[in-house]
């Protein structure tokens, strides 16, 4: 699968850490040019030092629609779209502010459009676009009010665009998981008085793992999916069905 990968072009957002931090390296070790997009100067020095030959940092402030716009004109033809970037703020509901909510719509849902939208005309035939999404979007957990309508929101953007950039040849899907062991979700779910909840409903009766995030992106941008539009993989151990 990512052998298939190689020589292609790709840009993948929020590259600074996370998900999308292993997303490029992998991407790179398998041979792609991967636009490394995010608003963290140093996170981006440190990631293109991996692999300067495969690994473009491309320093952007998504909330900022016309940077946006003007930063990503500078990017060459695609093979791929990884629209990772994500902003989750829990808390209970009454204690949201109107600044909890738009951060998280312009990170999660505006800047997806936007990013999109601009990077069309450079999506070639046979390209593939992956959001990054949620369980979240189907499935309620306290806490999360307006980032699960984000990514509900996120998710019928992914159908539709599906729909409606069939015609051009190019997919749209998106990957859907629960708590992924990062570092920042290890930090937030080591508590077994929080996860245990959760776990409890889980029939493998853990978390995901980063690479198994990162594995079903990759399916998705490879040829291997080319049947795939319009699809959510949900990766949640079955959380869904229990």
């Amino acid at each position: 699968m990512w052998s298939d990968l190689s020589n292609k072009v790709i840009l993948v957002t929020g590259a600074g850490a996370g998900i999308g931090n292993a997303l490029v390296k992998q991407l790179a070790s398998a041979g792609a040019t991967v636009i490394a997009v995010a608003r963290n100067e140093a996170q981006l020095k440190e990631l293109a030092s991996v692999d300067a030959k495969h690994i473009k940092p491309l320093l952007v402030d998504l909330t900022n629609w016309n940077k946006v716009r003007e930063a990503l004109a500078t990017v060459p033809q695609l093979d791929g779209l990884v629209n990772n970037a994500g902003v989750a703020i829990i808390k209970p509901f009454e204690q949201l502010t109107e600044q909890d909510f738009d951060t998280q719509f312009d990170v999660n849902i505006k800047a997806v459009f936007n990013v999109t939208q601009t990077l069309l005309p450079k999506l070639r035939n046979g390209s593939s676009i992956v959001n990054v999404s949620s369980i979240a979007a189907s499935r309620s957990f306290g806490g999360h009010t307006a980032y699960s309508a984000t990514k509900a929101a996120l998710d019928s953007l992914t159908r539709s665009l599906a729909l409606e950039l069939g015609a051009r040849k190019i997919r749209v899907n998106s990957v859907n998981p629960t708590v992924v062991l990062t570092k920042m979700g290890r930090d937030n779910w080591s508590d077994p008085g929080k996860s245990g909840p959760l776990l409890a409903h889980i029939p493998l009766n853990r978390f995901c793992e980063v690479n198994e995030v990162t594995d079903a992106i990759g399916y998705l941008l490879s040829s291997k999916s080319s049947f795939v539009n319009g699809h959510q993989i949900n990766l949640e151990g079955g959380y869904s069905v229990s």
